[in-house]
């Protein structure tokens, strides 16, 4: 880009050697100057560059000796101290002048404009080409031959889409999940499991929810004693994250509306189970589980537009009247269903609770659900309650809720490796405190994968036997249903089936007074589909098939075997169980050594193996040695 001296500067220049001839002070005539050119008029002096470090201090003169003006010498500071890009952003000061020489631009000048150009060449090599398009306006088109130059073609971002079913991201030219294989627009918030994962649904979705329940509870009394009650108010869709994230936040309100759209293409709900109103826990109430402090803490969230009390656990202006709402629908069936007004009952409700504390809320929870509702009933007139939590998760908030109450027995199934899996408590040896050792059962897994056999394994030697011996007057199932074959948070194996048959060996406890509240769950079609298998059998309907007789994995049956070893210490009648076990699981150990062996053997290696260099590998394929594994 060519600089040139604006003429404004040459009028001034010659104004100046008029006034120095009419005084004496030149020795040329006013022609001579006008003769040169503006440039020459400026850098045919003789003196300091513009780029040298500092101006000489001696007045600059032209060839003929004659001292140049101080507006000139001004004019010429003034250039050598601005930048290329100063000068650029002001071209306006250096406009063309309509003669010959006017495609002339001082040296120094030069020499800056191609360094610019250099850095900018740089500047446009080292950036991405997303960087350029992004940030066009700094490489505007310059004034030269080269004005014709365009971008390239707009660098077209990966679309993406997150599937309703587990939430995972899956490219845009997919039409079905990876991970679950769901449709890109699957209908099962339209028909609940019963849509088809494989082909499109996206009609509007029909499911009208019963959200207030009955106007008078007390006048269907007579028909309801023996069916089976359901809580639920869609207010509590109303709780969600308000932060748009990178992955849709798992515990959402579609989980509800899956399981509402399942039971009602069913015909369950509404149809064959009723609803009761819901109402809101009161402060009073709360207190009986929750401190002051905590209580005021997750009111204070009705004031604000998006909170979180961990990184995982958030709430909106609505979460504390969801909550509100979850706690007093689970306390309000709890007690209906003690004073035999309703057979049985299953609470559809979110925010869950089962990790809410005395003084904390954390993994999704706010208000502990089961806690409220066995306070509830016990002070309807229960003595023990019993709470078999079988979510993938330890629930660390009921247990310490009742670490120190012997009327509340807690018995936990869950994904638990080391304390290496969230939220890290629930070891075996976490047995209660304070004169109430024995009412807390933990069941902790070793590892993911275990499946139905695994947890009617536990249920059959641990979990019933203690609970028979207990004598519960009540039972709530603080059912989570993230131990689900495809949760993608669980990563376990049970079927609906499995599920069916674990709430129907609890049905027999407690004459049949069984109250069922969701937990988490975060697969849309499996949650459905095993919520649905529960109600069924709280409606009288068999489990199906029979896992009685099944055998459970290794680390199933190791698990099953240290928790009787400590718990037999205050529940004598599992002594004899621990010891048969122990008998079983030696010759179950056996026979499947004898199976690896045999199948180690397949390989058959050389005999001079065993005396040769390759000694150490003839040993390891004929099953002499044995190397240790991680795997359960």
């Amino acid at each position: 880009m060519v600089l040139h001296v604006s003429s404004q500067l040459i009028m001034a220049t010659e104004r100046l050697q008029m006034s120095r001839l009419a005084n004496g002070e030149a020795e040329n005539s006013h022609h001579k100057k006008s003769d040169q050119t503006p440039h020459q008029a400026i850098n045919g002096r003789r003196c300091a560059n513009l780029g040298s470090e500092g101006a000489s201090a001696r007045p600059c003169t032209d060839e003929n000796g004659g001292e140049v003006s101080d507006v000139i010498r001004k004019k010429a500071k003034q250039q050598k101290e601005m930048t290329f890009q100063d000068m650029y952003n002001n071209q306006g000061l250096f406009d063309e002048d309509e003669d010959d020489d006017g495609d002339w631009e001082p040296p120094q000048l030069q020499r800056t404009s191609q360094m610019a150009l250099q850095r900018k060449a740089k500047q446009q090599k080292e950036m991405t080409f997303q960087d350029m398009y992004n940030n066009q306006g700094l490489f505007d088109e310059d004034d030269d031959d080269d004005g014709d130059w365009e971008p390239a073609q707009e660098h077209v971002e990966t679309v993406k889409w997150f599937c309703t079913n587990c939430t995972m991201v899956n490219l845009d030219d997919v039409t079905r999940c990876d991970i679950c294989g769901e449709h890109k627009e699957s209908g099962i918030l339209r028909h609940g499991y019963f849509a088809s994962p494989f082909s499109n649904d996206v009609g509007p979705i029909e499911v009208e929810y019963e959200t207030k329940g009955h106007k008078d509870l007390g006048s269907q009394i007579q028909t309801s004693n023996s069916s089976t009650a359901v809580g639920f108010d869609e207010r509590m869709l109303l709780h969600s994250e308000v932060e748009m994230k990178s992955h849709p936040h798992p515990e959402r309100p579609d989980r509800l509306r899956a399981i509402a759209a399942s039971l009602a293409t069913a015909g369950i709900f509404p149809g064959r189970c009723y609803p009761i109103s819901a109402r809101e826990i009161t402060k009073e109430e709360l207190q009986m589980v929750h401190s002051l402090e905590h209580i005021e803490t997750v009111e204070l969230t009705s004031h604000i537009l998006s909170s979180y009390f961990t990184p995982d656990t958030y709430a909106n202006e609505h979460s504390a009247r969801a909550a509100r709402l979850a706690a007093g629908l689970c306390a309000d069936l709890a007690t209906e269903i003690f004073s035999g007004r309703a057979k049985n009952g299953f609470a559809l409700v979110r925010p869950p609770g089962h990790h809410a504390g005395v003084r904390h809320a954390m993994g999704f929870c706010l208000h502990n659900n089961a806690a409220v509702a066995a306070l509830a009933v016990q002070v309807a007139g229960a003595k023990k309650v019993l709470i078999v939590d079988w979510d993938v998760h330890h629930g660390n908030g009921t247990q310490e809720i009742f670490d120190q109450n012997k009327s509340v027995l807690y018995i936990s199934l869950h994904r638990h490796e080391g304390g290496k899996f969230y939220p890290g408590t629930g070891a075996a040896l976490e047995v209660g405190t304070m004169g109430a050792e024995g009412y807390c059962v933990n069941i902790p897994w070793s590892c993911g994968g275990v499946g139905d056999n695994d947890y009617i394994f536990a249920f059959q030697h641990i979990v019933l036997p203690i609970a028979s011996e207990f004598a519960p007057d009540f039972t709530i199932i603080s059912a989570g249903f993230d131990a689900a074959r495809g949760d993608p948070l669980g990563c376990c194996d049970v079927t609906p089936a499995g599920y069916a048959q674990m709430t129907h060996m609890l049905y027999a406890l407690s004459s049949g007074k069984l109250l069922v509240i969701l937990e988490g769950g975060y697969n849309l079609r499996s949650i459905s589909s095993s919520a649905t298998a529960v109600i069924k059998v709280l409606l009288g309907e068999s489990p199906g098939c029979n896992l009685d007789n099944a055998l459970p994995s290794k680390a199933g049956a190791q698990t099953a075997l240290e928790v009787l070893k400590i718990q037999m210490n205050f529940w004598p009648t599992l002594g004899s169980r621990f010891l048969d076990l122990q008998a079983q699981w030696g010759m179950y150990c056996l026979k499947n050594k004898k199976n690896r062996i045999k199948k180690r053997r397949r390989a058959v290696a050389p005999l001079w193996w065993k005396w040769g260099q390759k000694s150490l590998l003839y040993h390891l394929l004929n099953g002499h040695l044995h190397v240790k594994s991680k795997r359960c």
